[in-house]
């Protein structure tokens, strides 16, 4: 049996392994062994009366545009479970980073909510399997990360104020990584698609080998009727004008039917948000996760989805919508480069 700790059904929580079990907090920084709960409380603090080990440190406070590490690691091993819980202004002003063996580019960046399928800058529930959201802003990330040499993820705080508050556990087991186990990627992306094409770049011609296991989006209406007509598109491998695989509507890629009609958070798919509030445009919340169906590639991949409502003489409408998406794959090193991250201002929907 391998020793690498992916996520396993009921039947295999029997089976021994050697793998160590860490985690890292505000109460243990490096997450080594026996090294918990070592804060002396301060006179002002909660915990000040009890003393050590009574709930001393168990957040940290992100300095306004700062960066701040929240875990060095020495691998192997892999990231089980991470939980982070902090208020909203973070959503989009703060940039999750993750980076693999000593890599000088992150292969995750992006913005702290939309990670979390909670775009928008909005906190709403999300149930599913790798990713959850429970009330009031409990993040949960169960995507298995492996590393084979060092991990490290940082926070960058690019509010203008200090965020206090901000509370976090990643835990992960350290153990060997089989040599055909790729790494975790995730990718944030912005546009307003032009009508003379209304299509949004998920991502554009990824390089390497791996397989593409999630979308996650956040999808702002900028004119009233139904928006959701477009399709998803993947090109695989050298494909041309034409993709190998070709949805055929949005609703359906992510699960739904006839215009959804309602909201829905389910293990793999869904449609967690849909907002229409007075004064506001419509917003939309959508994730689909490729666990049991992953969009597999040997050299490059892109995806695309299209922005389609309906004229009144029943033909397609292009639209001028709103669209930020996340792509989350896995792949073997090294990766493209990612797009440059938009500034703080370009980042907060409408």
């Amino acid at each position: 049996m391998s020793a690498f700790p992916l996520p396993v059904a009921f039947s295999a929580l029997p089976m021994l392994s050697s793998a160590r079990t860490r985690s890292i907090s505000a109460e243990n920084p490096t997450g080594a062994k026996a090294a918990g709960g070592r804060a002396v409380p301060d006179a002002n603090s909660p915990a000040s009366a009890l003393g050590k080990g009574w709930k001393a440190r168990p957040c940290i406070t992100l300095d306004p545009r700062s960066t701040t590490t929240l875990a060095e690691i020495e691998g192997p091993g892999t990231i089980q479970h991470i939980w982070i819980t902090v208020a909203e202004r973070l959503y989009r002003d703060g940039i999750l980073r993750f980076y693999w063996d000593e890599e000088t580019t992150p292969s995750v960046e992006v913005p702290l909510g939309d990670f979390f399928a909670n775009g928008h800058g909005l906190r709403y529930n999300v149930t599913s399997l790798p990713i959850v959201v429970n009330p009031s802003g409990g993040f949960n990330s169960y995507w298995p990360m492996p590393f084979r040499k060092h991990a490290r993820i940082t926070i960058e705080n690019q509010h203008h104020e200090a965020i206090h508050g901000f509370f976090y556990q990643i835990t992960y087991a350290l153990s060997p990584v089989p040599d055909d186990a790729g790494y975790f990627h995730a990718q944030w992306r912005r546009s307003t698609t032009p009508q003379a094409r209304p299509e949004h770049v998920i991502l554009d011609r990824i390089a390497g080998h791996g397989h593409y296991v999630g979308t996650a989006l956040a999808w702002t209406q900028l004119a009233n009727g139904w928006w959701g007509e477009g399709e998803i598109k993947f090109f695989i491998d050298g494909d041309g004008e034409d993709p190998t695989i070709c949805g055929t509507g949005t609703e359906d890629y992510f699960g739904g039917a006839w215009g959804f009609g309602d909201t829905f958070s389910t293990a793999f798919l869904g449609y967690p948000l849909w907002r229409k509030v007075a004064g506001e445009v419509p917003k939309h919340g959508l994730y689909r996760w490729h666990i049991i169906d992953p969009i597999r590639f040997e050299q490059d991949l892109r995806v695309t989805i299209q922005a389609l409502g309906w004229r009144p003489n029943g033909k397609f409408l292009p639209l001028e919508d709103d669209i930020a998406s996340v792509a989350y794959w896995y792949q073997s090193e090294p990766h493209a480069p990612f797009p440059a991250m938009p500034p703080v201002e370009a980042r907060w929907a409408r």
